[in-house]
């Protein structure tokens, strides 16, 4: 019995050796570090192409800022080769400074973004800065997009390679580990550098760029578990004082005060350190991001036997590749809002223009965010789709924007209203949610003002009030004031000073549909107001002068009007300005009323006008833009003050006054009218344009009851000319003519019309 215990020991024994011997040796696995580093962090992606190619397997990624975004999409399962292609082809510019094209801002906005130069907000009277160039909606939107095929998982590790990255807390001065959560709002966080992005804020936390504290978070990747490193540094060490050139750089140095002496410490605890030459590059030359895509590569090389080496040690099975199909369409069966205190329900919806129960695209889904982040209402939209069985919620997560009052600047000269500066005071939830108040003064050669308070309903009809007070001073023929008005023949008069000014109130309706296409119809109050000091004053009969001698103002008009009105607008240009895409239409109808009828001729008459065009590219850089437009006046009333009036050229003219080229202000004069205009952009260099434009008209009384309107044109002009966007508004300086018209003019645009 003792023998045979000693023979099943002894087998046992040999057995359990010859298991061990035989047993698979355990798996290598690799952690990766990417550091933040802004634009230089595209070079990881030139390091993930040469360490894919070596065939390592990576199965732990950490990382900050841009080394979040990269490593987050790579963790999620896009390959070195689909970022390559991806971040190639991004436009960064208007991703980082949340530039919002021109269509999904509504009417209101429109008029708002072309108006002024300089917005500050303006609390208790106090001025005060932005915190940052941009609040980064635009990147999260992007991320969202890229992410959706991982949406529903909260916890990092669970992605198809574990991830974490770095943030910190700007009010504790401490380091936060993201690992769970909402992967997009999550390396949106990691990557808030101060100065060019707002802080995010995330579970009730503030935060800022996780390079302030560790831009390098080799210690918490070894912490996963991996048995080797690699690191990827595009950091640099201190600049010279050539180099400092702005906030952004110099916020960057202070911070590698600390980096530099870490990364001693750092780059021994990484086994394969890749370090790119980032000595030419910022952390904003996303311009130049194929060189610095490719210096990735470069240094990556420089390893590619180690990397090999560690390829054939680690002898793993390729991780099969992760399906990324960019969603194009989604089902939205419920919205939850969150944090819109100041704004209604109605209209978080109306902005996002987004149909429930009902299949939609993505890209109306950001749109519709975009259309919300126009408004300026918010500081932040967070926003998650969220998988709830057959379909998916949208959560929305708004942190309003604690300012309500600005103060906003421009300044202008033009020929016809000349020098003006303009102070605005705007002031949100003034009344009631929604609403916003906005009043202009402007100081100048003419001193004007204009009121708006508009209440936005979203899907609703919304409804606002305006009040304004325009004048100006122009010299103009004397033919075109008698040819409307009772005045005496004088043949030594050829030319008078009329002076115009134009107090109007309104109250309207308005609904508006998807940005593009407004309705509007309302009641409105005029006081028209035409004099000249040209003239000793007589009535209109040639009778004796009936005012005061000291009253040197002829009067031509003085006549309040009340008129209903509507108008209808639909607005795709990518520019009022310098369009190159889009269509036109505005559309125009007045019912005039009752008038206090200064020149005893009243009797109730309507006007309509019309204007639409349509502008698109030639070839690159080149487009043309055509417009036509007309109007007439209906009804047997004899007043000609509303007439249509053609000559200069300006965004902002009063009533019917309507540009023409080839001729000065208030030139051409009839009550019905059409217009053909054309224009050849070529955009030379970046924001500077050579301008080449022609128009034709045929203005006259009742054109269109005698067929006039359709024959060859009486009237014609040309123009050539410069235009600049500048910061403070577009810049035109033009020289026009025409063949029936001697002389030609020189006319001058400078800033924002007001």
């Amino acid at each position: 019995m003792h023998r045979q215990l000693l023979l099943l020991a002894f087998i046992f024994t040999l057995t359990l050796g010859k298991a061990q011997s035989t047993e698979e040796p355990k798996p290598i696995k690799v952690g990766l570090v990417l550091s933040g580093g802004g634009a230089k962090g595209l070079a990881h992606i030139g390091a993930l192409k040469v360490i894919e190619e070596a065939g390592v397997s990576i199965d732990y990624i950490g990382g900050t800022s841009m080394g979040a975004i990269i490593g987050a999409l790579y963790a999620s399962g896009y390959s070195a080769a689909e970022l390559d292609s991806l971040f190639r082809s991004t436009e960064f510019t208007n991703l980082i400074q949340d530039n919002l094209p021109r269509n999904v801002k509504t009417f209101y906005e429109k008029e708002n973004s072309e108006r002024y130069a300089l917005t500050l907000p303006f609390n208790d009277f106090k001025l005060t800065f932005p915190q940052a160039l941009s609040g980064g909606q635009n990147i999260y939107n992007e991320l969202v997009r890229l992410l959706y095929h991982v949406k529903d998982e909260r916890d990092f590790s669970k992605l198809p390679i574990p991830f974490f990255c770095i943030a910190t807390n700007v009010e504790t001065g401490k380091e936060v580990i993201l690992d769970k959560g909402y992967l997009p709002e999550a390396i949106l966080a990691s990557g808030t550098f101060p100065s060019l992005f707002e802080p995010s804020e995330v579970d009730g936390q503030i935060l800022i760029d996780g390079g302030v504290l560790n831009n390098y978070p080799v210690a918490e990747v070894r912490a996963m578990g991996p048995d080797f490193i690699i690191g990827v540094d595009v950091q640099h060490g201190l600049r010279d004082r050539e180099s400092l050139l702005s906030a952004t750089e110099i916020l960057l140095q202070i911070n590698n005060f600390r980096t530099v002496r870490d990364m001693q410490k750092k780059a021994q605890l990484t086994d394969i350190y890749i370090k790119p030459n980032m000595n030419n590059f910022s952390v904003i030359d996303f311009n130049l991001k194929s060189r610095i895509i490719e210096n990735g590569e470069i240094a990556a090389l420089e390893h590619m036997d180690a990397l090999k080496a560690l390829a054939v040690e680690q002898n793993s099975v390729p991780r099969p590749k992760v399906p990324i199909v960019q969603q194009e369409n989604i089902v939205i069966n419920r919205l939850v809002l969150k944090g819109n205190n100041s704004y209604t329900r109605a209209y978080v919806k109306g902005k996002l223009r987004i149909k429930l129960n009902e299949e939609e695209s993505f890209s109306k889904l950001q749109q519709g965010i975009s259309n919300l982040a126009a408004t300026g209402n918010f500081k932040s939209i967070r926003y998650a789709l969220t998988s709830n069985g057959l379909e998916q919620d949208l959560v929305i997560t708004l942190t309003e924007n604690p300012n309500k009052s600005f103060l906003r600047i421009a300044a202008h000269y033009d020929n016809l209203y000349k020098s003006a500066a303009l102070i605005n005071l705007t002031k949100k939830n003034v009344l009631m949610n929604d609403d916003v108040a906005s009043l202009d003064f402007i100081l100048g050669d003419n001193v004007r003002y204009n009121f708006q308070y508009y209440v936005d309903k979203g899907f609703y009809w919304s409804f606002g009030i305006n009040s304004r007070f325009y004048e100006f001073e122009r010299e103009i023929d004397y033919s075109i004031i008698q040819s409307n008005f009772d005045v005496p023949d004088d043949i030594n008069i050829s030319k008078i000073n009329l002076d115009v000014s134009d107090f109007t109130n309104q109250a309207y309706l308005q609904t508006v549909i998807n940005e593009e296409f407004a309705f509007t119809m309302g009641l409105e109050h005029k006081l028209l107001k035409y004099s000249t000091t040209t003239l000793n004053e007589v009535n209109n009969s040639g009778d004796p002068p009936t005012s005061t001698p000291t009253d040197a103002n002829t009067f031509f008009e003085k006549s309040n009007y009340l008129s209903t009105y509507g108008k209808l607008i639909f607005d795709t240009y990518d520019d009022s300005y310098f369009p190159s895409r889009g269509l036109y239409f505005n559309g125009d109808f007045h019912f005039y009323l009752w008038s206090s009828d200064f020149n005893d001729n009243f009797k109730e008459f309507s006007i309509s006008k019309a204007r639409m065009g349509v502008a698109f590219p030639l070839f690159e850089n080149l487009s043309l833009n055509l417009e036509t437009e007309g109007g007439f006046k209906l009804g047997n009333s004899r007043v000609s003050t509303l007439d249509f009036v053609l000559g200069g050229y300006g965004n902002k003219l009063l009533n019917n006054f309507e540009s023409f080229l080839g001729y000065d202000f208030l030139s051409l004069a009839g009550n019905s009218y059409v217009k053909a205009y054309a224009r050849l952009d070529y955009e030379f260099a970046i924001k500077n344009h050579l301008l080449f434009a022609a128009n034709f008209s045929n203005v006259d009384d009742d054109i269109f009851r005698t067929g006039e309107w359709f024959t060859e044109p009486d009237y014609s002009g040309y123009a050539v000319g410069y235009g600049w966007e500048s910061f403070f508004g577009p810049v035109q300086i033009l020289y026009s003519w025409s063949p029936q018209n001697s002389d030609g003019n020189l006319l001058f645009s400078i800033g924002y019309w007001f």
